[in-house]
């Protein structure tokens, strides 16, 4: 039967199997653009997600974000709209039919120019946004899965042609980027793109709590200082931070510093005691305990594991971590 979806993805199929002929993250010289390609399913591993569209052009992927899962495919794209650790897996994928998919950062200061112009009395008059969407309230996922309309579907095609024509880059990007915000505040979930421009919104003092947290994951957290750096009370901090990211501060704190220790044993080929203290731990033991718990089995051995499985993919063996 034909599907008119996978006809309208086929495009899409072609361009990233071209630029991502090999599984793994591939860059590209469209700045903020990256393709992505994996030709087996994959075990989860963790990644730090930052604004941005991800769509995929074939294949599904799963990212869980604390306790909660999102799925999503070729008719879905993902919006994450603050810096969020997260665990992602492919779920769909095989050498005959592998995995591509793109992600596009977004600029969150080009944001606010847009809103501007949305919100002029003739333009709210020619384009309607969702009911209420500009007075939701700010307690949202910093992540979303919506469907993919056929405007922004057109829009992120014509992104991904530019990598054929790397000398309209400079002239067209700008306009291609403008109108996939466009796209995206006008659609479902725009009030989280709003609210991270809203200075005085708690989303955005959120992102700054965020930002602070990831640059030092490694220093000891507490609460009362966090919440008056960016001048929340301790209670709004916890409410609001758990409503967009679904973990608390601590928790977010911990997803960085188990992240960076397993890069630091995998890559730098640190023991698990000196990667521990490097992120942070006195303690040895909790942080054994921690990191089992968030990896499923002890430093080392998972370490050991992971390298042993990234070794693999360079070799061309089927078993491989994704972050893509």
């Amino acid at each position: 039967m034909f599907d008119p979806s996978a006809a309208r993805r086929q495009p899409f199929v072609e361009i990233i199997a071209r630029f991502a002929r090999e599984d793994g993250d591939h860059a590209t010289s469209v700045p903020g653009l990256t393709v992505h390609r994996r030709s087996e399913q994959a075990v989860p591993s963790c990644a730090a997600y930052r604004p941005s569209f991800a769509l995929i052009a074939q294949g599904v992927k799963k990212v869980t974000l604390g306790h909660e899962t999102y799925i999503y495919g070729g008719s879905d794209y993902l919006l994450t709209s603050f810096d969020l650790p997260v665990t992602s897996q492919i779920v769909q994928a095989s050498p005959e039919s592998p995995y591509l998919g793109m992600v596009f950062e977004i600029d969150v200061a080009k944001i606010s120019p847009l809103l501007a112009l949305l919100d002029r009395p003739a333009a709210t008059a020619q384009v309607r946004e969702p009911a209420g969407a500009s007075s939701e309230p700010p307690e949202q996922r910093g992540m979303s899965v919506a469907a993919l309309t056929p405007e922004l579907e057109d829009a992120a095609l014509r992104l991904l042609r530019l990598l054929d024509r790397p000398g309209d880059i400079p002239a067209l990007l700008p306009l291609i980027e403008q109108e996939l915000i466009f796209r995206l505040l006008t659609g479902p979930h725009a009030a989280r793109l709003r609210q991270m421009t809203m200075v005085e919104s708690q989303s955005h003092q959120i992102g700054r709590a965020c930002a602070w947290l990831k640059e030092h994951y490694a220093l000891p957290l507490r609460i009362e200082d966090l919440a008056r750096r960016v001048s929340m009370s301790v209670s709004s901090l916890h409410h609001h931070f758990k409503a967009i990211t679904a973990m608390s501060p601590m928790q977010y704190q911990k997803q960085l510093r188990l992240q960076e220790a397993r890069r630091l044993m995998v890559e730098d080929m640190l023991d698990a005691g000196s990667a521990g203290h490097q992120v942070g731990y006195e303690s040895p033991s909790q942080f054994s305990r921690e990191y089992a718990r968030q990896f499923g089995a002890p430093p080392l051995r998972d370490a050991g594991r992971t390298r042993r499985s990234l070794l693999g993919r360079l070799a061309g063996e089927p078993e491989m971590l994704s972050e893509g």
